[in-house]
């Protein structure tokens, strides 16, 4: 399983096991992740589940679809330079330890 720590704008963490290719998003859910709403259910056409990853593993990703930069654009939170939506990030091994922030409103 892979760790990874949630932290909610007031600096409240999280930090859940998750499986492997399940998305962000998923294991937010699963493991009662306060900030990841997913009104649109992992479809990206909400970006009520906006987070901000560390720069290294943005950076490792493929870049964002042309849909989901779409979503960010209209994000109440401000949109950063390693926002992603949560749903369209899948969870890997290499991310063991990972600290993942979620944006304020």
């Amino acid at each position: 399983m892979t760790k990874i720590t949630f932290v909610q704008p007031s600096g409240v963490e999280a930090t859940v096991e998750a499986t492997s290719g399940l998305s962000l998003m998923e294991a937010a859910l699963h493991n009662g992740v306060e900030g990841i709403l997913a009104e649109c259910n992992g479809a990206a056409a909400c970006a009520t589940c906006h987070v901000v990853l560390p720069k290294a593993v943005y950076d490792r990703l493929d870049a964002p679809e042309d849909h989901e930069e779409d979503m960010l654009d209209f994000t109440e939170a401000e949109r950063q330079p390693c926002s992603r939506l949560s749903c369209q990030v899948r969870v890997s091994d290499d991310m063991d330890g990972m600290v993942v922030h979620i944006p304020g409103e």
